[in-house]
């Protein structure tokens, strides 16, 4: 069944170094403790970044984001943000990558002297684990789409769980995912309290009517990179975007959809609740935004390549 983070398989990855707190491992010996705070209750905050031609795409607005995550959850980096590139780079250099990776940056609140959630029973720092891996989407996936099922799990309000924040809380996600799977479809599309499209269980969600692109307001969902980068291209561009809230009913008569994420870029919907759009391939307006997109990712490497 195909996934947006399907990835083709790569030997290379057998060898790869993990570090974890200060330390390297081999990809088989590399370990966080049942005491880390993200075993115990998902207490940690993550991002993933792709590395490009030797430049980290999008750094910047990735640093953005983990820095706030760290401020709004209170969990302490513990290093300052140049500190934390220059950690991501030294992974990077230690594994003698230089494109083609996909780098998994986890910290959680640290370890538990017991399993319980109050801060008080920290033994530690925040545990820091960076997993980098030769990760290419497949091409297959980008040709033929994914299909998506509306599921009943709704995404909550960000005063229950802010899905603004990308945390290790993703049980809901999961199970939406799972309901999709049984129900025979790729992916779990998902609404907000409100009944409105709000995104998808591992990715952003877009949907194209008469020429015009929707997307969500933001408030119940991961505020994603290629997301961002994506709505500033159809500004840029002068296609007509709405971030605004919007029924399912747009979505099963719309004529195109994509789903965004750093790993995978923009990624066609062939089908929404087994509605299918146009003849089942990547539609105009998604092949315009995928060329920008592109364009913008390569803009971005040219820049922190420029002294």
């Amino acid at each position: 069944m195909p996934s947006t983070h399907q990835a083709l398989a790569d030997q290379r990855n057998d060898n790869i170094l993990i570090y974890v707190d200060g330390e390297y491992f081999p990809r088989h010996e590399a370990k966080v403790s049942v005491f880390d705070s993200a075993f115990l209750v998902g207490d940690g905050i993550w991002e993933g970044i792709r590395l490009h031609d030797g430049e980290l795409a999008f750094l910047d607005r990735h640093l953005d984001r983990l820095f706030s995550a760290s401020t709004r959850t209170g969990i302490d980096l513990g290093m300052d943000r140049d500190a934390m590139a220059d950690l991501l780079h030294s992974v990077l250099e230690r594994n003698d990558m230089t494109d083609g990776v996909h780098v998994r940056l986890m910290v959680s609140r640290g370890l538990k002297k017991t399993p319980s959630q109050h801060p008080s029973n920290l033994v530690s720092g925040p545990t820091i684990v960076i997993i980098p891996e030769y990760k290419q989407a497949d091409p297959s996936v980008a040709r033929s789409g994914v299909t998506l099922h509306t599921a009943s799990v709704r995404r909550p309000p960000p005063n229950t769980l802010d899905q603004r924040i990308n945390c290790h809380s993703k049980l809901h996600e999961v199970m939406a995912l799972i309901e999709a799977v049984e129900a025979g479809c790729d992916e779990a599309l998902m609404l907000d309290v409100h009944g409105n499209v709000a995104t998808c269980n591992a990715t952003n969600f877009f949907a194209v009517a008469d020429g015009e692109v929707w997307t969500s307001t933001g408030e119940y969902c991961l505020p994603g990179i290629t997301r961002e980068v994506v709505i500033e291209v159809c500004r840029q561009s002068a296609v007509p975007i709405h971030v605004a809230d919007f029924p399912l009913d747009l979505v099963h008569g719309a004529d195109e959809a994509f789903v965004t994420g750093t790993f995978g870029g923009i990624t066609p919907v062939r089908s929404v609740d087994g509605i299918e759009f146009g003849d089942g391939n990547a539609g105009p307006v998604t092949l315009v935004l995928t060329d920008l997109y592109e364009k913008a990712v390569a803009a971005d490497i040219i820049r922190r390549k420029t002294p």
